[in-house]
C-alpha cells in the first residue's frame, strides 16, 4: 500500500495528541508570563535547553524545551503550523506514532543545534583548556587582549575590570606566582561564563519542521496556498523552506536569534524516521 493510496477510516479536525500539545504549550506560556511578572522568575531558564556543558543544563530540559516559547507570536505561529500539518499526520499514523515522531524530531533538533554550537565554540574551549593544562603568563596576557577575549555581558565586563585591578596589583608587587594563580582562576571562571552565555533554546519549532517534512514526503502533491492565494505543492514548499533555513544557518547573522540548525535537525531526523518506518512497515503501531 503506498502512502498516497492510504485513507484514514475517520478524520478528526483536532485529534487528541494535537489537542493536548496545543493546551500544554498554551499553559506553559501563561505560566511563564505569571512567574515573570509576579515573582520575577524566568521559567525558560529552568526549562529551556541549555548547552550540554553549561552549568544550567538539566536532563529534563531535553523534553521541556519543546513546550516553552519566547512570546505569544512564537507560540501562535508554531501551534498553527502544528495543527495545520500535524492533524493530517496524526489521523494518518495514529496518536502513538505521531507523538513518537514529534518527540524524536524535537530531540533530534536539539542534538543537531548543539552539535553545530559545539563546533563553533570548540576553538575557544580548546585554547582555554590548553592554557589550564600548561599555564604561563606570556600566553595569558596574549589571550586577554581586547581583540581576542569575548566580553559577553556587563557582569563579565565588571568581573574583568576587578580582575585587571587585582592582577595589576600583583604585578606591581612582583608576585609572579600570585599572578599565575590568578590567571588560572580567571580562565576557569571565564570558561564557565563563556559556556553559560550560550542562550538556551526554546520552542516546538524543531518538531514542527519535522512535521512539515513528513507532510511533504507523505502528501507531496497536496496544494498549499501561500498568502491564501499562491498555490504550491507541498513537496516544493518543504524543499524551498529547508533551503532557506540552510542558507540562514550558514549566513550566521549575529543579529539572528533563530536556531536554524535546530529546524534542519528536526527535518533530518524526521526524514530518517520516515525512511526507517517505510522499510519496516510491520512495526507500525
Amino acid at each position: 500500500m503506498s502512502y498516497q493510496q492510504y485513507r484514514p477510516s475517520s478524520f478528526q479536525i483536532l485529534p487528541p495528541v494535537i489537542k493536548n500539545l496545543l493546551i500544554i504549550n498554551a499553559i506553559m506560556l501563561f505560566a511563564q508570563f505569571v512567574l515573570r511578572n509576579t515573582y520575577h522568575m524566568e521559567l525558560s531558564e529552568l526549562l529551556g535547553l541549555h548547552f550540554f556543558f553549561a552549568s544550567g543544563f538539566r536532563p529534563w530540559q531535553l523534553i521541556t524545551y519543546m513546550f516553552m516559547h519566547g512570546d505569544i507570536w512564537h507560540l501562535l505561529s508554531n501551534m498553527f503550523a502544528l495543527w495545520m500539518f500535524g492533524s493530517t499526520l496524526e489521523n494518518y499514523w495514529g496518536a502513538k506514532r505521531f507523538l513518537t515522531f514529534y518527540l524524536i524530531t524535537g530531540l533530534g533538533a536539539a542534538f543537531t543545534h548543539y552539535v553545530v554550537v559545539y563546533f563553533q565554540v570548540h576553538p575557544m574551549l580548546e585554547a582555554i583548556n590548553a592554557y589550564l593544562n600548561n599555564p604561563d603568563l606570556k600566553t595569558f596576557e596574549a589571550f586577554v587582549q581586547p581583540d581576542h577575549l569575548k566580553i559577553i555581558s556587563n557582569a563579565m565586563l565588571s568581573q574583568m575590570n576587578e580582575f585587571a585591578a587585582h592582577y595589576n596589583s600583583l604585578e606591581a608587587q612582583g608576585d609572579k606566582a600570585g599572578m599565575l594563580r590568578a590567571s588560572v582562576e580567571f580562565m576557569q571562571n571565564y570558561k564557565a561564563d563563556y559556556l553559560n552565555s550560550i542562550p538556551p533554546i526554546v520552542g516546538a519549532s524543531g518538531s514542527i519542521f519535522g512535521v512539515l517534512l513528513a507532510f511533504g514526503m507523505l502528501f507531496p502533491n497536496t496544494l498549499l496556498y501561500l498568502y491564501f492565494a499562491i498555490p504550491v505543492k507541498a513537496k516544493y514548499f518543504v524543499i524551498a523552506y529547508g533551503a532557506l533555513e540552510l542558507y540562514s544557518g550558514l549566513s550566521n547573522n549575529p543579529a539572528d536569534n533563530v536556531a536554524h540548525f535546530a529546524h534542519l535537525g528536526g527535518m533530518l531526523f524526521g526524514f530518517i524516521l520516515i525512511k526507517y518506518w517505510g522499510h519496516n512497515r510491520t512495526n507500525f503501531y
